[in-house]
């Protein structure tokens, strides 16, 4: 485990990965992302009609933006050293204060391997030694596999839900550490 605080660089290891800052040279990585994303995502997260982001567009976002260096960390699998997702802990207006908020989002070809738990552990370990009390998810409720996952590292649904029309209802799920 990482033991840096919070804004500083973050990297954490685990039986099977490491959770670290991206580089821009992965950023076709978050491209593949995009382009895998559920017709269901809003447009604003996924790919659009003039094919933005762009692979050169997401290199500019790595290199200037923190996020990806301690928020939301590349997941490289040790065996192959390749990157295949993101999972991390980020602060977002719709949380409570002080409350960071888990996400994560891996490349299709490794779901259903136990990747997403195994990181997120690893992100919930770091965020309780790094004195966060508890963490909260947002997922949509079309989305069954996430859910799992959240429920797994033990996660609670709350009543609290955003119900859009066109793109379904976001359950709001906490976590105390």
């Amino acid at each position: 485990m990482g033991d840096t605080a919070p804004g500083s660089e973050v990297v954490l290891e685990t039986s099977r990965l490491v959770l670290r800052p991206w580089r821009a040279t992965e950023a076709a990585v978050q491209r593949e992302l995009w382009t895998e994303r559920d017709p269901r995502v809003p447009a604003h997260r996924q790919i659009d009609a003039d094919g933005h982001p762009t692979v050169a567009e997401l290199e500019d976002s790595i290199r200037t933006h923190q996020v990806w260096s301690s928020g939301l960390l590349a997941v490289e699998r040790k065996a192959s050293g390749d990157v295949i997702g993101y999972c991390g802990v980020v602060d977002n207006e719709r949380g409570p204060a002080g409350e960071p908020e888990l996400a994560f989002e891996l490349l299709r070809r490794v779901w259903r391997q136990g990747y997403a738990t195994e990181a997120s552990l690893a992100v919930l370990d770091w965020a309780r030694s790094s004195g966060y009390e508890r963490v909260w998810a947002t997922v949509w409720d079309w989305n069954i596999a996430s859910r799992r996952v959240l429920a797994k590292v033990g996660f609670t649904e709350t009543e609290r839900k955003e119900v859009d029309p066109v793109h379904g209802t976001t359950l709001f799920a906490v976590r105390q550490l």
